[in-house]
């Protein structure tokens, strides 16, 4: 199994950190359905040095281990002070973003345009590792480049091989360059490529590797890992919604072919449902979790067979007592569900990185 510097983890998944949607409340839910490991939304380096309502969002629930607080920046000296915040809130791994590939961020030189530049990025990665030192590991989520150019590919092999020499645990890459955003397939050949060249045959990796892009089912969880040789699996926009396909890769991890197909009932959506709602409230007030969970509402309409009304009903929840109608109306019963990796979500419809927490 996947160790991560001195965690050790039961399963080769986990769920990735999404801006917008990844708070406590779905790791929770995450975490109750088979998740052995979880990363927080990307966090501003200055929110957290900042205090006040930025220190608050970035308090753990005791529940809610091993976790990676992710980390995001421009600078070498505040990401550093960013990421001894988070070992003193007791993060179990410091993670830096270098792959969110929205616009705003890349004109403020964070996230995916750090690619572009390797020497500002390697700067990033080893003030972090001196400002953590040996109190935790780290790790980075990249993408396998800027763009498809040459030049792109040779800064990846840069950064990469910096991480490597810096010490860290482990790297994320995902499948799609940083101008591709979430367009278009995830090159898990690169993956392939990328474990080939850097984990020697019946050797040791100097880290661990983890792929991500294209995860829509618990089968696609194994398929990466057996095409491309990765250590562990990134699920990001096929859990949205879908806290079952920790359950079923937990099923294929056993050897149980059924349950890892097997769809959540209306009665186990129901309690999802309900669960999911009661930990936003807790977090974040009713009115706020009533506007939150609008569109995890809509994700989680498709398991329902008539999802396209229920899709419509929660577009208009703004309260607990509206979202407990919704489930009066819609899931009474204990009918079956339907299988989402069957429904894929469109490719634009969800970037896993909107805006870092305390983007400005």
């Amino acid at each position: 199994m996947p160790t991560i510097g001195n965690v050790q983890l039961d399963a080769p998944f986990f769920q990735a950190g999404l801006a917008g949607y990844s708070d406590a409340a779905m790791r929770l839910v995450a975490r109750r359905h088979g998740c052995p490991y979880c990363v927080t939304e990307a966090m501003l380096d200055q929110f957290l040095i900042a205090g006040g309502k930025g220190l608050a969002a970035a308090q753990l629930n005791n529940a809610d281990h091993p976790i990676a607080g992710q980390l995001m920046g421009s600078h070498p000296t505040e990401i550093a002070m960013g990421a001894k915040i988070l070992v003193q809130l007791g993060y179990d791994v410091i993670d830096i973003n270098l792959a969110c590939p929205v616009k705003k961020i890349k004109k403020k030189a964070r996230g995916g345009h750090l690619m572009q530049v390797p020497d500002e990025a390697i700067a990033i990665l080893d003030a972090v590792r001196q400002a953590v030192g040996d109190d935790r590991p780290c790790t980075v989520k990249l993408r396998r480049g800027s763009d498809d150019s040459v030049e792109a590919e040779r800064h990846f092999h840069r950064i990469f091989e910096a991480v490597i020499e810096l010490g860290y645990a482990g790297a994320i890459v995902h499948g799609r360059t940083v101008e591709q955003k979430y367009l278009g397939p995830s090159r898990w050949a690169f993956l392939r490529d990328l474990v080939q060249r850097y984990k020697p045959e019946g050797g040791d990796a100097p880290l661990l590797i983890g792929g991500s892009g294209d995860i829509w089912s618990a089968a696609d969880i194994f398929r990466m890992i057996d095409e491309t040789g990765v250590d562990l699996v990134s699920v990001a926009r096929g859990c949205i919604g879908n806290p079952w396909i920790f359950e079923q890769a937990r099923a294929l991890q056993r050897g149980d072919a059924e349950g890892g197909r097997r769809s959540p009932t209306l009665a186990q959506q129901r309690g999802v449902l309900r669960e999911h709602f009661e930990l936003s409230l807790s977090l974040h007030g009713e009115k706020k979790a009533g506007m939150m969970m609008r569109k995890f509402g809509i994700k989680f309409s498709r398991h329902h067979p008539d999802g396209e009304a229920v899709r419509q009903a929660f577009i208009t929840v703004k309260s607990l007592a509206d979202w407990e109608a919704v489930l009066a109306r819609h899931y009474a019963g204990d009918g079956p569900g339907v299988d989402v990796a069957l429904a894929r979500p469109d490719e634009a419809e969800h970037a896993s990185c909107n805006e870092p927490l305390g983007a400005t």
